[in-house]
């Protein structure tokens, strides 16, 4: 049953037009006398903002960030230079598309802002997100609703660019929407669940609008989506961070909202393990590809919303017992995941050398992996340098593929080390054929094929090899892997992976993903316009320019959860 509420309102879609300027920092090419390039904005913007974060601000310390320091060479310089990460806020300066004054913009900026302009969507006169995509040529399907995961990117965009208007309306929608009562066919979901989507509905003879929310009885497979929630507690703390207002998240519902998402993720049960057992098609890869049991991207985003809630909930006496329960957790899950997910050659090599069916507290083997099962090709992909964080690891079973979401989000939210970290971004130089090729970047690595393909994806037309979530090329990663560059100090990287895009996504009219094992082809079913590939450019190229933003979505590391254990210089 699909939840519905109704107001009088006007349509979708309203679009405005500015016309300004600001100043910003870039983070190639800053140095002592040059720090005022400009960006031409559509309007100029309010900088009066409640600072309620009263640290020094990331753009203070771009001078010590000029690669002519070597900033960048080492993860010990990172490291320090990331200290008070946690600190710093995005000022918001400036609206509209940008311009420096020292070159010009790349020309795909402009249409870039314009398109996503076009995406908005409007509920009783006011912008309440963006849709998934504005491709007319092919049917909709659920393209024209409003997703949580896909609007992130968009909300990071219009933070940066000084309009958290639109930001601060979706989180106060979608924290009403998880109020309401959800039922998929006779059973009811869990109170903390939060929208996969929702879509503005128009009746033109009552002149009203009806939002109908879509909690995963609508998905394919029917399943609710984890990822949900996670993202809306880590785009609250963005909101906060960027403006600097605290008011919104301290508003009883957006407490009460946390709460019941936290409860729904701590409650006890049989489980063994601190992390969080899912289905498959429980996050962006939501159709069947085996990554049900505890897969990375839910892990890593798991652990980001702890945190972040830790940081938003009030100490009173309703929040006080679940942040310690987020403490606790928390301890466990770094551990966890840390010990058992992080793969480099030396663990790779004691994986290739365990003893099975070991029976005691004292086994080196916890989850009885059989070394037959290790995968040829990991054995090669695997380089000196280098490490990543595997797909999945549950009794008896380890999934050795690289997923690009997980090991971002692990970068930004401090649950991998500044030695992994380190380590992930040498094995992407190190595969960048594999892992980015001639389009960025792959949403997981290898493609699985023929038997396996067939087995573990039940012979899903859409996920064939190199293609959708198989190994297919998502541009909208691209704005995660330029946060996690620029946290890990290794912004060259990023930049060289948004060059590749912005020589083709508005040639090739903004796709969903590409095709092909370098990523050459446009997807097969690939929807055109696709509103977050569209963002996750926008965000790329404004946290490239001006590296301040990076605090509104990255966490520094939480210097009680180090790694009791180390396995390799790489980790």
């Amino acid at each position: 049953m699909a939840t519905t509420s109704k107001v009088d309102g006007t349509s979708n879609g309203s679009v405005k037009s500015k016309d300004e300027e600001g100043t910003t920092p870039s983070i190639f090419e800053i140095d002592d006398s040059d720090l005022t390039r400009l960006l031409e904005k559509p309007r100029p913007l309010n900088t009066e903002r409640k600072r309620s974060f009263d640290e020094r601000s990331f753009s203070e310390m771009s001078i010590t960030m000029s690669p002519r320091n070597n900033f960048y060479r080492t993860s010990e310089h990172s490291s320090r230079a990331f200290d008070n990460l946690d600190g710093v806020y995005s000022p918001g300066r400036w609206t509209g598309t940008p311009r420096s004054a020292c070159f010009e913009p790349h020309p795909i900026v402009g249409e870039a802002w314009e398109a996503l302009r076009r995406s908005i969507v409007n509920f009783r006169g006011q912008p309440v997100g963006t849709i998934a995509a504005l491709d007319n040529s092919s049917e909709e399907l659920n393209y024209d609703q409003v997703f949580v995961r896909d609007f992130v990117p968009s909300a990071l965009a219009f933070l940066m660019n000084g309009e958290p208007e639109i930001v601060k309306n979706f989180l106060l929608k979608t924290v009403f929407l998880q109020s309401r009562e959800k039922k998929v066919d006779n059973f009811k979901l869990g109170e903390g669940v939060m929208p996969a989507s929702f879509k503005v509905l128009h009746n033109p003879v009552r002149n009203t609008e009806t939002i109908l929310a879509d909690y995963g009885e609508s998905a394919i497979g029917r399943v609710a989506p984890v990822d949900s929630g996670f993202w809306w507690i880590i785009l609250l703390r963005a909101y906060t961070k960027s403006t600097g207002d605290t008011s919104l998240a301290e508003r009883p519902e957006m407490q009460r909202g946390i709460r019941l998402i936290m409860t729904l993720c701590l409650s006890e049960g049989f489980d063994t393990f601190p992390t969080l057992l899912c289905a498959d098609g429980c996050c962006m890869i939501d159709r069947r590809m085996g990554v049900y049991g505890y897969p990375i991207e839910i892990q890593a985003l798991f652990f980001m919303a702890l945190r972040c809630a830790l940081s938003l909930l009030k100490r009173d006496s309703e929040g006080n017992d679940c942040i310690d329960r987020i403490v606790k957790r928390l301890h466990a899950l770094s551990f966890h995941m840390r010990s058992y997910f992080w793969l480099d050659i030396k663990q790779l090599n004691d994986i290739y050398r365990y003893k099975t069916e070991e029976y005691s507290h004292t086994a080196v083997n916890k989850f009885n992996v059989i070394p037959d099962s290790l995968p040829d090709w990991v054995f090669d992909f695997m380089p000196t340098r280098g490490g990543y964080f595997i797909g999945n690891v549950s009794p008896a079973k380890m999934d050795f593929r690289w997923f690009c979401l997980g090991n971002c989000v692990a970068i930004l939210s401090s649950l991998a080390t500044p030695e992994q970290s380190s380590a992930i971004m040498d094995l992407i130089e190190s595969r960048w054929q594999e892992l980015v090729g001639e389009m960025p970047l792959k949403i997981c690595y290898p493609a699985m094929e023929s038997h396996e393909w067939r087995i573990v994806t039940g012979c899903d037309p859409k996920n064939t090899s190199w293609s959708y979530h198989n190994g297919g090329s998502w541009p909208v990663l691209l704005w995660l892997l330029t946060a996690a560059c620029i946290k890990a100090g290794r912004p060259q990287i990023a930049k060289r992976a948004t060059e590749l895009a912005e020589s083709r996504l508005l040639m090739d009219g903004w796709p969903e993903y590409y095709d092909g094992k370098m990523g050459r082809y446009i997807g097969k079913q690939a929807r055109k316009n696709q509103t977050w590939s569209i963002a996750g450019y926008l965000v790329a190229k404004m946290m490239l320019e001006d590296p301040s933003h990076l605090g509104m979505i990255a966490l520094e590391e939480d210097k009680q959860m180090k790694p009791q254990m180390k396995r390799s210089a790489s980790c």
